[in-house]
């Protein structure tokens, strides 16, 4: 009993001891890519502080300030946990966990997706209140109420559409987007036609008349 226990004790500390330096390797490396991804967080920072981005959108009335403030924050965080990831996979090789480290590979895989989706977010944001603006001002012959409502609609729509192509983008629910957005398009074009219909009968009407009477 007392041997069995000896040997399966013995086993147990020869492998610790045999597993230590790659236990130490592995942590070296992931405490590497913890300070580079910071360091590489802190730059992507300092340049888009120094493109004074934060500045010229709020000017532009594109987006505010705080918001600006959040985009570069996710920009930079993802940029820093990308890296993280990075080094954390050469370090489950050395510990030999060879199955999780699969799994970050589709991960890695999948990132790019996110990335773009991010980044469509960020322009579908910008675009919606650079439309809602320009909606704004064009709009002179309706009262301020009317014009803002308007450009509240175009504003919405765009952002809509954002989510759209962002969710696309990330391959949720793919083929319920492209079901929802066909029936989108099909009913603003019923829409139009109807609109049209109605709208142009009685000038339809009187273009019939003179033709008639040009035949007659």
């Amino acid at each position: 009993m007392f041997e069995l226990i000896n040997s399966i004790l013995s086993k147990f500390w020869l492998r610790l001891i045999n597993f230590l330096p790659d236990l130490f390797a592995g942590l070296l490396i992931l405490i590497l890519g913890f300070v580079f991804a910071g360091i590489l967080r802190k730059l992507i920072i300092t340049v888009l502080n120094f493109l004074k981005i934060d500045s010229l959108l709020p000017k532009a009335k594109l987006l505010e300030k705080r918001e600006v403030k959040l985009w570069e924050e996710i920009i930079a965080e993802t940029v820093k946990w990308t890296i993280v990831i990075l080094f954390l996979i050469p370090t489950l090789e050395i510990w030999g966990l060879s199955r999780a480290t699969s799994v970050i590979n589709q991960f890695l895989f999948y990132l790019p997706n996110v990335i773009i989706a991010a980044i469509v977010a960020f322009l579908g944001i910008v675009i919606s209140n650079l439309v809602a603006d320009v909606v704004k001002h064009s709009i002179t012959t309706l009262r301020a109420t009317s014009a803002a409502s308007i450009a509240v609609a175009a504003k919405s729509t765009v952002l809509f559409f954002t989510a759209l192509i962002a969710l696309n983008q990330l391959g949720v629910a793919q083929d319920l987007i492209r079901i929802l957005f066909t029936g989108i398009v099909a009913m603003l074009a019923l829409a139009g036609g109807l609109a049209f219909g109605l709208g142009g009968k009685d000038a339809a009407k009187e273009i019939i008349d003179q033709l008639k009477k040009k035949i007659a």
